[in-house]
């Protein structure tokens, strides 16, 4: 067992939109850094940054999130909007689809399950 450092904006660095999110309305961009992947490679951790707009997300993997900065009104299809702010951390569940409007820039630090 080990515990391991994860610095933020370190490692493998994405500045491309994710795959499963499309633009719906403004420019916005983001950057992601992928700073750790388990060594069953089941988990991998990051930093993410985004600029206002809204993105269309449809997740195949669960997220755990901790909001570090920004605001994000978050709505399922067919659900209730959540808006999260600085020091909110929340969990998107793997069959997540729906909006992410980005009101103010994100900072945040996120944790993926991927298998």
């Amino acid at each position: 067992m080990s515990v391991v450092i994860h610095a933020p904006e370190t490692g493998v660095c994405n500045p491309n939109i994710s795959d499963g999110w499309t633009v719906i309305d403004g420019e916005p961009t983001m950057t992601t850094w992928f700073e750790y992947r388990s060594p069953d490679e089941t988990i991998v951790t990051g930093t993410w940054r985004a600029t206002p707009g809204t993105f269309h997300a449809t997740y195949k993997f669960h997220e755990f999130v901790y909001l570090i900065e920004g605001l994000i009104e978050i709505t399922p299809e067919g659900g209730d909007t959540v808006i999260v702010k600085p020091g909110d951390a929340f969990t998107v569940e793997a069959d997540f689809i729906g909006t992410w409007k980005i009101i103010e820039p994100v900072y945040k630090r996120f944790l993926l399950k991927i298998k």
